[in-house]
């Protein structure tokens, strides 16, 4: 299979798709280009096989993303404060939902780099990205990999909440609730941890 086959089939598809879509919903496509108003905010991983819209069965324009390897929500990482800013203050998100996922790869490394004597400096951007996660993985016992996933979803939460931009929210009253999800692969079910954080 070639690159061009790939790129081909995926404009192809959507095409096919977007031809589909104005059939079933005449104007659609058009009344969203005009404004987005998503009530969700999902904060998930970049796994391919989680595609929030697929496994929710939504339409385009019912959830705002932010994806990123391995779900994390660094409270020092401008992308996804900026994302959390505008669809909170700006797009007016009601639910802010952070999927973690079974069987995650980031996961997976950090609970194998935390068996590992702690390095001074993480060497690649991508175990820089992955340290906070590694962090997590040397406080949860056993080798239980959904429960390394259950925990780093726990302190992302407890990251977004702690953030400027959900205080500032609640400071003025606003009811933004931050929801954490597991995401299982072998069933396609999302799970919700009941760990809900809202204004208090």
């Amino acid at each position: 299979m070639t690159q061009d086959y790939i790129l081909a089939r995926l404009l192809s598809n959507n095409a096919q798709w977007a031809e589909d879509v104005e059939k079933a919903a005449p104007g659609f496509l058009a009344d969203l280009a005009t404004a987005q108003t998503p009530k969700v905010l999902w904060i998930g991983c970049a796994d391919s096989r989680v595609p929030e819209s697929v496994v929710t069965a939504s339409k385009p324009g019912d959830i705002f993303v932010h994806r990123n390897i391995a779900n994390q929500f660094h409270l020092t990482d401008d992308s996804a404060l900026s994302v959390l800013t505008y669809a909170v203050e700006h797009v007016g998100v009601s639910h802010v939902l952070l999927v973690g996922h079974t069987n995650c790869g980031g996961a997976a490394a950090c609970a194998q780099a935390a068996k590992a004597p702690a390095a001074s400096e993480p060497a690649s951007p991508l175990e820089r990205w992955l340290a906070p996660l590694t962090e997590i993985a040397r406080t949860v016992e056993g080798e239980d990999l959904t429960a390394l996933v259950e925990a780093n979803v726990r302190v992302q939460v407890e990251n977004i909440a702690l953030s400027d931009v959900m205080q500032r929210a609640w400071a003025k009253g606003r009811d933004v609730q931050v929801h954490g999800w597991v995401y299982e692969l072998e069933s396609g079910r999302l799970r919700d941890l009941g760990i809900t954080v809202g204004k208090q």
